[in-house]
């Protein structure tokens, strides 16, 4: 990429888009093309074709999605399976025929089956069922890569695949009734720090394991692909390890200074036992994350707190 290129970020307000503009202003590219989701409706064919054929950007980044944790993609399925099935066949299909060459999706690891083997390879896909809270969301993700790889053939576009594992840093979602589990865990063990309670209920057992990626570790990841020319495929973007809820639970409250004790509530679901992701195939290309995980709660707490805290 020519720091002179046109770079379409989609979605650019939420927490992937953003820190995909923090790391493209890194870099020294100075010509990146946003809209609002009042200034261009991504739902819409006719509009999102219009603003790619008019821009006609070099390069696109499709961050824009719909989101959340278990609770909503359990609540709202019908939501979330059409919601992001026609941003990413919008976004797709009009970047084809305004001529864009270039262009990275962005998936989550949740397109990998429940039970895999660990940690997840890029070609486990559709090998097995699929998580059951959050199906409706892994089809429309998988139905993205999907497109990539399709398109890729038929019209000899390099549309490839970013695969994050868990997400976390400045602009998440602490909505306690949508949001993933480590931002709810921030904001609660911070009330309950600020109302003096005695212990801090978290959702399942606390023996699921997951892996945890700061949100520029990824930004700076997607990046590094599309300036390596990847042209196709699925590239798995995590830290190469995981841990349980449990510890996750331990380092929030150390890091907000929460020192009461943990109560599990296990009535409510645990989700997939382990989802670890294989990262071998970015470090062979010579790709790794950066910022270790209590540095990063650090990190997304002292966001939380300027925009959230009191």
């Amino acid at each position: 990429m020519k720091t002179a290129a046109k770079i379409y970020v989609a979605g650019h307000r939420g927490m992937v888009g953003s820190a995909l503009v923090r790391r493209l202003g890194q870099a020294g590219y100075g010509n990146i093309l946003v809209r609002t989701r009042a200034e261009l409706d991504l739902l819409s064919q006719v509009a999102t074709e219009e603003f790619l054929k008019q821009e006609k950007p070099d390069f696109i980044f499709i961050a824009a999605a719909k989101v959340g944790g278990i609770q909503a993609n359990n609540s709202f399925r019908a939501d979330f399976i059409y919601q992001n099935l026609m941003i990413e066949a919008n976004l797709i299909h009009g970047a084809w025929l305004a001529g864009v060459k270039r262009l990275c999706f962005l998936g989550s690891s949740c397109i990998y089956p429940r039970d895999c083997p660990q940690p997840i390879k890029e070609d486990y896909l559709l090998t097995g069922p699929l998580e059951q809270t959050n199906e409706p969301y892994a089809i429309a993700k998988i139905a993205g890569i999907k497109l990539c790889e399709s398109y890729n053939r038929q019209h000899g576009t390099q549309y490839f695949s970013a695969m994050p594992t868990n997400l976390y840093g400045p602009n998440d979602n602490y909505d306690l009734a949508n949001s993933h589990v480590l931002p709810a865990l921030i904001r609660k063990a911070h009330e309950a720090k600020q109302r003096g309670d005695k212990e801090l209920v978290v959702w399942g057992s606390g023996t699921p394991r997951r892996e945890f990626l700061y949100v520029d570790d990824l930004a700076d990841a997607c990046v590094f692909l599309m300036e390596r020319g990847v042209g196709d495929g699925i590239y798995n973007i995590g830290v190469g390890e995981d841990v349980t809820i449990r510890e996750l639970a331990e380092t929030v409250m150390s890091v907000v200074g929460f020192t009461g004790r943990i109560v599990f509530d296990s009535t409510k679901p645990d989700g997939t036992p382990r989802k670890l992701l294989d990262v071998s195939r970015m470090r062979g290309m010579g790709w790794q994350a950066k910022i270790p995980l209590r540095e990063g709660v650090a990190l997304a707490y002292r966001d939380f707190i300027a925009h959230h805290g009191g």
